[in-house]
C-alpha cells in the first residue's frame, strides 16, 4: 500500500454507507452513453457491495421521457441527447447492471433526475436521520455524476471516501484530471483509497440496514 493509499482519519465506522453512483445498464451496454471501462471497475464495486449490502444505496440517473422534456438547459440537453431519452432506450435501461441489481434488497435504490443526488431530494435528511456520518463513493462518471455526488457530500459535512479503483468515466483525460483534483484540491475532505484498503478497514459482517 502506498503512503497515499490510506484512510487519514482512521477506520471507517459502523455508521458509514456505500453510495454507488449510476451503475446502470444504459452506461454499460451499447448506447451513446456507454462507459467502455465500466466492466473493469465493476468487480470492485461488487466486492464493496457484497461486504455491506444493507449499507449500500444505488443512485439511478433517470433521463427525460422524450426530447423537449425537462426544465431550462435540461430541455436543450435532451434535444442533443434524444437517443438517450426513455422513449428511445426503453425503461429497462435505467435498471442497475445485473451484477449489482441482485443485491436489492437489502440494498436500496435512489432515483435522481440531475447529476447530483442532493438536489431536489431528501437524501441528506434520510442519511442524517439514520445516523450516517461517512459516505463511500463508487460508480460513474468520475467527472460528472460522481463529481456532483462528492461535492454535495462535502458540502453537507459527511466524511467522504472515494474509491480510486471503483469509479470510472468515458473520458480518460478528464478522469485523470479529476483524480488529481480530488486528491489535491479536496485533500482535506476527500480520502482517495483502493478497494483493498477500504475493506481492510470496513470489514463485512452483519450491520443494521438503512431505513426503507
Amino acid at each position: 500500500m502506498s503512503k497515499k493509499d490510506e484512510l487519514r482519519y482512521g477506520p471507517v465506522g459502523a455508521e458509514a454507507i456505500h453510495l454507488c453512483v449510476d451503475m446502470q445498464r444504459m452506461f454499460a451496454e451499447d448506447t451513446d452513453w456507454k462507459m467502455p471501462w465500466l466492466p473493469r471497475v465493476l468487480p470492485n464495486v461488487v466486492a464493496i457491495t457484497a461486504a455491506h449490502p444493507a449499507r449500500t444505496v444505488f443512485t439511478r440517473f433517470i433521463p427525460a421521457s422524450a426530447p423537449g422534456h425537462g426544465f431550462g438547459m435540461w430541455r436543450r440537453y435532451y434535444e442533443r441527447w434524444s437517443s438517450m431519452t426513455i422513449d428511445e432506450i426503453g425503461s429497462d435501461m435505467i435498471d442497475l447492471v445485473p451484477n449489482l441489481a441482485r443485491f436489492v434488497p437489502p440494498a436500496r435504490t435512489f432515483d435522481k433526475y440531475v447529476y447530483s443526488p442532493w438536489i431536489g431530494s431528501d437524501l441528506h435528511a434520510q442519511l442524517r436521520a439514520a445516523g450516517v456520518d461517512t459516505v463511500i463513493v463508487t460508480g460513474g462518471e468520475t467527472d460528472v455524476c460522481v463529481l456532483a455526488t462528492v461535492l454535495g457530500a462535502v458540502d453537507w459535512g459527511f466524511r467522504v471516501v472515494l474509491m480510486t479503483d471503483a469509479i470510472c468515466s468515458s473520458a480518460d483525460e478528464t478522469h485523470d484530471s479529476m483524480m488529481t483534483i480530488y486528491a489535491n484540491r479536496f485533500g482535506q475532505q476527500v480520502e482517495c483509497v483502493t478497494t483493498e484498503t477500504l475493506l481492510a478497514a470496513w470489514p463485512g459482517g452483519t450491520r443494521t440496514g438503512l431505513p426503507p
